[in-house]
């Protein structure tokens, strides 16, 4: 398993973007672009590939820790995370349907046949 496998999955296990990595990477000062991160993220056929070196895996996986645990002189809480996954919703699938319709009530239309 290459360092371009490690980051590609755990990219999609925690549910992260692109800028989100870059955040993360500043986290421990480590610059780097976005379309870096979409270079590492291509198949290996792809012309614009580009190989993920240990050092940049090292640093992500360091900033990961502080982006999810913080640091010993300031321990995050596990509600204060930088990036909050979008799997929970506000509301029920039903309720969403039901007010997208719009409610018309005793609307008069202009072209309707009289019957």
């Amino acid at each position: 398993m290459t360092n371009n496998d490690i980051l590609k999955k755990l990219r999609v296990a925690l549910k992260l973007r692109d800028d989100e990595i870059v955040e993360i990477l500043k986290l421990v000062d480590f610059r780097i672009s976005k379309s870096e991160i979409g270079a590492f993220c291509r198949s290996e056929n792809h012309p614009k590939y580009r190989a993920c070196g240990d050092q940049v895996l090292r640093n992500f996986l360091n900033g990961l820790v502080i982006h999810l645990r913080g640091t010993k002189e300031h321990p995050r809480n596990p509600g204060d995370v930088l990036f909050k996954t979008k799997t929970a919703r506000s509301k029920p699938r039903s309720e969403n349907k039901s007010r997208q319709k719009p409610i018309l009530g005793n609307v008069k239309y202009k072209n309707k046949k009289k019957s």
